[in-house]
């Protein structure tokens, strides 16, 4: 089996997708104010309708021409029009550069126009393209956008709460979910003050959100991927940006080491972005009111980021980068948390001179480790270190693109923990992962079609894993797709994560198990150690109008095998791990209105969420029936230097297991001989048998912020953000001591006002 896999992939790299009697076009667009790429522009050839659209990297290839001379237009709204004029020979591959210039009077669909074009040529089944510019309308805490306030906003998508939050996507947990920064896994993007992420808005390109179905190129998680993507640094000015409201201060410095210039075919730049949280500081001056007891709100933070970037020719990028993110969060005597996570790698883009392919390659290292001492006395450390080098090839033809790629990981885990008998588990653990893929994209009139496929060899556990995957889209129409997907899904890591925690902050990692592990409620050994899953997806995109756009998206996923630690453990002959397997289906709808002043984002999603442990079906904690999100966003005043804008989320209330009674509980800690009538016993909780039977109340938050914008010159300005979130101080369940009989509720009403000035 693996010998024919192989030579499916020797056969695929050695096709040859472009007649050599052929001539190529190809190239980038690139905007000429920063060195920025310009993505989904159009691509024509004058007095054909020869055309293609640039990729996310402004990469674009046209094939199958004819020697010749050809007027080369490149066009996208908000910037005018560029031409060239290009000499082609036969079988010749010319490489061309666009810088297009912002046009003098500015276009209000620009970002309209480029969702339609990608919705049209492109799969994109439950794939959500996000912008920086999409994460600013949002009212934002502090004034301070970020990916961590945006991405609950998006359909299918639950954060647990405001401290201590959890992300989950379509049924999966956070351990199921894949973050990577600049190709590179970050293994825990947000801090414990649920607000804020360790990404810079402002450095931010572009994120691709994929809730499920995605293509082989994406692998090692189960359930969704967040693919965010920095940009390079200005290539034409130095600048920066600085910000300060109450929870934070951020800074961003860009410029050019070589500026980017019109005769020249290379270029350089540099970016940091620092961001350092103080609400430790500054909460119980500013928001006595929101404090437990005397603890304040005990949140800090620092996240540094630095990346240099090397354009070099038409199309080729390098870049070098690195970061450093803390957190550190202190309840007293219910729980201390530290974490840290840095790294390192260097990514580049390469199109060789005499090929007409794109070469992408990663090399990355990381290390993230994480400490937890709570009201127990049983602390909790993690911590996962390692590498991983990609490799990949893209080749372009007008109606098809074929892409297959490497990659090898390898990472350390370190995990050790105390239950509640006292019983210590450990696992150190090193594992590598070897990965190939492919994928094919063919467009054949309004149809287009996308098959992958991703093979894994777990080397640590000895399995070789085959993931077939396929995409599909049909253009029924120009304001009607159909879209389906579907697919197969391993991942190595599991997770530590226990539904019974008060305080919800230890996010540890552990590889899966080297022992033996059995079928839930059993004791038949399972036939593999991998969690795995099966994805199902179908849609309808709708173009109600030029400005209106509506997504409906059913979806199914079944995870054949979860591997969770047995923090029920009793004895030491008692198995580390347990498995389950569940479910996770529902129907997500969303409606976007963009014309003018007006922005308006709307969700709707319908989910069920199962587990099943071998001896009881059970809704996880994170089970919520109905969520809905609005969005609206007004700009007015003169130059539209006013912004205001709402965010209203509701959801139903998550799952808890209740609570029967209580008991003493004796440790024995002496053993046989252990007097209980001397000793002080601990009160101990007997839970209901039904797991996760009971309901929380409902949740339900109101945000506004109000915008004012003061431009000095060309490059300088000043904004101002007055923002209040949890406007009508609704009273939302943090969680509940059961032991104390008392609730402690999320954040209160917060307002706060934040000032950026950008040079």
């Amino acid at each position: 089996m693996r010998n024919w896999v192989f030579l499916l992939f020797f056969v695929w790299s050695s096709i040859t997708f472009v007649d050599a009697q052929e001539g190529v076009i190809r190239g980038s667009v690139i905007d000429d104010s920063n060195g920025d790429p310009v993505a989904f522009a159009t691509v024509r050839i004058q007095g054909t309708d020869i055309g293609v659209n640039t990729d996310l990297d402004g990469f674009f290839s046209i094939n199958g021409l004819d020697a010749g001379t050809f007027n080369v237009v490149v066009s996208y709204l908000g910037y005018d029009s560029s031409a060239l004029e290009v000499i082609l020979k036969t079988g010749e591959l010319r490489s061309i550069r666009f810088l297009l210039k912002e046009s003098v009077t500015q276009l209000e669909t620009v970002n309209v126009s480029g969702a339609r074009e990608a919705a049209k040529s492109q799969v994109q089944v439950s794939k959500i393209l996000v912008s920086p510019k999409q994460i600013k309308a949002l009212p934002s805490t502090g004034g301070a956008p970020d990916i961590a306030q945006y991405l609950p906003v998006l359909p299918g998508i639950i954060f647990t709460g405001d401290q201590g939050g959890q992300l989950y996507i379509r049924g999966g947990s956070p351990i199921q979910n894949r973050i990577m920064l600049d190709g590179m896994t970050i293994y825990n993007p947000f801090h414990s003050i649920g607000f804020f992420s360790v990404f810079e808005t402002e450095a931010i390109r572009n994120i691709d959100v994929m809730t499920g179905g995605f293509s082989a190129e994406y692998g090692g998680r189960v359930s969704a991927i967040v693919d965010i993507n920095t940009r390079e640094g200005n290539m034409k000015r130095f600048g920066g940006m600085v910000g300060v409201n109450p929870f934070q201060t951020n800074i961003l410095l860009e410029g050019p080491i070589k500026p980017l210039r019109e005769d020249e075919s290379t270029s350089s730049s540099f970016l940091i972005t620092g961001k350092k949280g103080y609400l430790d500081a500054t909460g119980s001056a500013l928001y006595p009111y929101a404090a437990n007891d005397s603890l304040g709100l005990p949140f800090s933070y620092t996240d540094l980021y630095g990346k240099l970037s090397f354009m070099a020719g038409s199309s080729s990028r390098v870049s070098l980068f690195g970061f450093n993110f803390e957190d550190a969060v202190d309840y007293g005597a219910i729980a201390k948390l530290n974490w840290k996570n840095r790294g390192a790698g260097m990514r580049l883009s390469i199109v060789p001179g005499n090929s007409n392919a794109v070469i992408g390659a990663l090399v990355a290292f990381s290390d993230y480790s994480i400490n937890l001492n709570q009201q127990d006395n049983r602390p909790r450390d993690s911590r996962i270190s390692g590498f991983n080098v990609g490799l990949d090839f893209t080749f372009f033809n007008l109606d098809s693109e074929f892409k297959y790629g490497f990659d090898i990981q390898g990472f350390n885990t370190e995990f050790g923990f105390t239950n509640f008998l006292d019983i210590n588990i450990r696992q150190e653990n090193f594992n590598t992962e070897i990965a190939g893929f492919f994928k094919y994209k063919q467009k054949w009139g309004n149809l287009i079609i996308e098959p992958s496929a991703r093979l894994i060899y777990y080397s640590s556990l000895s399995d070789l894993v085959l993931e077939p995957r396929l995409g599909l889209k049909y253009n029924i129409t120009d304001y009607l797709r159909l879209k389906l997907a579907g697919g197969f899904y391993s991942q190595n890591l599991i997770s530590t994560v226990n539904e019974l925690d008060v305080v919800n902050l230890f996010v540890g990692f552990l590889s899966a198990p080297q022992s033996k592990i059995y079928k839930p409620g059993t004791l038949e050994e399972t036939d593999h150690r991998l969690q795995k899953a099966i994805h199902a997806i179908s849609g309808l995109e709708i173009d109600l109008s030029q400005n209106i756009m509506l997504n409906v998206e059913p979806y199914f996923k079944r995870f054949t095998q979860l591997i969770a630690l047995n923090r029920n453990k009793h004895t030491n002959t008692d198995p580390d791990f347990q498995t389950e397997n569940g479910d996770a289906y529902g129907i997500d709808l969303s409606l976007r209105y963009e014309s003018g002043p007006v922005y308006v984002w709307t969700t709707y999603s319908l989910a069920k969420v199962t587990r099943n442990d071998g001896i009881q079906e059970y809704p996880p904690i994170f089970d919520r029936r109905h969520n809905i999100n609005a969005l609206v966003t007004y700009s007015f005043g003169k130059e539209r230097s006013w912004e205001a804008a709402l965010r209203w989320n509701f959801g139903t209330g998550f799952p808890f297991t209740q609570t029967q009674g209580f008991y003493t509980n004796y440790t024995l800690q002496d053993g046989i001989g252990s007097d209980i009538l001397t000793q002080n016993g601990d009160l101990g909780v007997i839970y209901d048998e039904d797991r996760n039977n009971g309901r929380l109340p409902s949740y339900h938050r109101l945000d506004a912020s109000l915008k004012k914008n003061w431009d000095f010159t060309k490059h300088s300005s000043l904004e101002a953000t007055l923002s209040v979130t949890n406007a009508y101080d609704r009273s939302n369940i943090f969680y509940f001591d059961r032991v104390s009989y008392t609730r402690v509720n999320q954040l209160p009403i917060l307002p706060s006002v934040g000032l950026t000035f950008k040079f």
